[in-house]
């Protein structure tokens, strides 16, 4: 069984991919281009289930947790920047819905709205994979013993189990698909 760090990488590049397929999309709004309303949809449902409830779920309740008993802190740390950067993204993606809901319902204005939280989203997000894969990962690598990792690892196939039987496999299928049609 894969270690936690190696969980939490591999879900990192699956949300690139589907930040491939929002740049895409953020690309065509940009360019004029038709881009059909199911497409920003898809990618903002894709961000609330697997990014922010799956993977920042799993740090938020499991790893960030451990990592504190190990005594890295919270405030002044690593922790801390990882928690006000979710924080931060959450509302980038609050924006997202709100746009992509509006240009649904026909509003044209609507995609210069998503396409500006979106680049904030993408901006931030790629910031914060590069510090918890460079940092924060390599910190919990150092301070996590084994049998921490092991029952960390398996309070994340709980957390995979939460989501439904084969939800984790379909979000990783959806990333796939996104990116074929919609990254450049």
């Amino acid at each position: 069984m894969p270690g936690p760090v190696e969980i939490l990488m591999h879900e990192h590049r699956i949300i690139e991919r589907a930040l491939r397929a929002l740049r895409g999309v953020c690309q065509r709004f940009e360019n004029g281009e038709a881009v059909p309303p199911d497409a920003p949809t898809r990618l903002v449902e894709f961000i609330q289930t697997f990014a922010d409830r799956c993977h920042h779920g799993k740090e938020e309740k499991h790893l960030f947790p451990a990592l504190e008993e190990r005594g890295v802190p919270r405030e002044g740390g690593p922790i801390g920047v990882m928690l006000y950067e979710h924080e931060v993204g959450r509302g980038f993606v609050r924006e997202m819905v709100e746009a992509a809901s509006a240009y649904a319902r026909g509003e044209s204005a609507a995609a210069a709205r998503f396409v500006s939280a979106a680049r904030q989203y993408m901006d931030l997000l790629a910031q914060h994979i590069h510090k918890e894969d460079n940092v924060l990962f390599q910190i919990a690598q150092s301070v996590l013993d084994a049998p921490t990792r092991a029952a960390l690892a398996e309070a994340f196939e709980r957390e995979e189990a939460a989501l439904g039987l084969g939800t984790h496999e379909q979000y990783e299928a959806l990333a796939s698909e996104l990116e074929r049609a919609w990254a450049t």
